[in-house]
């Protein structure tokens, strides 16, 4: 846990640090080094956060996961709020020829949020001139509202004692038993829970212990089947999430809705509402529910709207309805799926990184697929495509339950042995 706790530390002091920095580069090659730093440390934060969930709460986290992910949705929410009062309304370069080209320009403000503004090619920008924007003021803020996560994590170190220089007087801000959920029995039989603590300590100590040859010595089908299917869904649904808050807008202002950009804005900021709230309502949700109930609910949900939008695609009220609803169905995909897969292969914290890997790719490959297909086949496709996407998440799901049922339960005596075993290894891991 020390060294998952110091990646953390690096990697969210690197974002404060690239967000300070963007404003200042004034070469697409440098800004495009310091975009490529931030998305590494995006990266390793929503890998670590949720193997480590995984790995400290087991069968409860799928509750933490929950909560891990409202919070993401509330962050990609709030911060084009954040950032909006110092968007400029034209064009943040004046010139002679500004006054004509700024009264074509409002709507992209409104396209800053999904992230893929329109065909801009016919509007007159010019290059040269005053540079106006504000924007600057933005990244600044952002890096300042950032900078308590790497101080809060330090702090963390400090109090659990991994900081080499000040391990002498600090006292573990949580004991074992807090940290540990599951009901124990035994409690009595000290020997026999303390005893596994050497072997347990060296089998979890590394964090790049998933990927060591000898895991996956007599491995069965069924093992990598698992993590492979379970990946799809998330490269499916995942990608969904990109591509739709990434083009709905483009969706919206083409015919045959042609909604009015200053509407169509609206749209994407819906969308990442109703996945803050669907998360929101999944924690209390998911202390009822089975995370493979869960993840059947959001498949089929999303297949369902994705129907309902392709009838009805003639109507703007029912985009606005279908695009809340598929908000919904999506939120817990992504913490159920991780819970779901973690359960089946027994807490190892291993599938995550498959899982998270799988979701990054298709959030990238099928935003650019989509792309190109609107470009040369038209708005339409948006939503075929939506819905072939859609088709092969549940279908990814059927063949993850299949290999469910055909994975190899743990024996009896292990089970018994494990509630004895499991808090101590998760516990000496976490104080030290």
């Amino acid at each position: 846990l020390a060294q998952s706790l110091v990646a953390l530390f690096v990697s969210s002091l690197a974002i404060s640090l690239v967000f300070a920095i963007i404003p200042l580069c004034h070469h697409v090659l440098v800004l495009a080094v310091v975009m490529a730093v931030a998305g590494l440390a995006m990266g390793c934060i929503d890998t670590i956060s949720n193997m480590q969930l995984v790995k400290i709460y087991q069968k409860d986290s799928a509750i933490f996961l929950q909560a891990l992910h409202f919070f993401v949705g509330f962050g990609a929410l709030l911060s084009p709020l954040i950032a909006d009062p110092f968007l400029s309304d034209t064009n943040c370069i004046l010139s002679n020829g500004t006054s004509n080209a700024s009264s074509n320009l409002p709507h992209i403000r409104k396209s800053l949020v999904p992230h893929h503004p329109g065909n801009l090619s016919h509007y007159a920008l010019p290059m040269r001139g005053m540079v106006v924007t504000r924007v600057s003021y933005a990244f600044w803020i952002m890096a300042l509202i950032n900078l308590p996560v790497p101080i809060a994590v330090f702090f963390l170190l400090y109090k659990e004692r991994m900081v080499p220089c000040f391990n002498g007087s600090s006292h573990p801000l949580l004991s074992a038993d807090e940290l540990a959920l599951e009901t124990r029995p035994g409690d009595k039989d000290e020997p026999p829970t303390t005893a596994p603590r050497p072997h347990t300590a060296a089998g979890h100590g590394d964090l790049f212990s998933c990927c060591q040859s000898r895991n996956f010595q007599g491995a069965s089908f069924t093992y990598f089947a698992v993590h492979i299917t379970g990946a799809l869904v998330l490269f499916m649904t995942d990608g969904i999430v990109g591509e739709y808050s990434g083009f709905v807008y483009s969706y919206a202002v083409e015919e045959p809705l042609a909604v009015v950009h200053k509407v169509a804005g609206y749209l994407p900021s819906l969308f990442w509402g109703f996945i803050t709230l669907g998360r929101l309502i999944s924690i209390p949700v998911s202390y009822r529910m089975k995370p493979s109930t869960m993840v059947f609910i959001n498949v089929v949900g999303v297949l369902i709207t994705f129907l309902l939008l392709l009838i009805f695609s003639s109507s703007v009220v029912f985009l606005f309805v279908g695009t809340a609803s598929l908000g919904l169905f999506l939120s817990s995909a992504f913490p159920s799926m991780l819970a779901y897969t973690e359960d089946i292969l027994q807490y190892k914290g291993c599938a995550t990184t498959v899982l998270v890997t799988g979701a990054g790719i298709g959030e990238m490959v099928l935003q650019l697929l989509v792309g190109s297909i609107i470009h040369d086949r038209g708005s339409y496709s948006f939503l075929v495509c939506g819905m072939i996407f859609g088709c092969l998440a549940f279908t990814f799901y059927a063949l993850l339950v299949f290999f469910h049922r055909m994975y190899p339960k743990p024996s009896p005596e292990l089970d018994e042995a494990s509630p004895k075993a499991a808090v101590p290894e998760d516990s000496g891991q976490y104080q030290r």
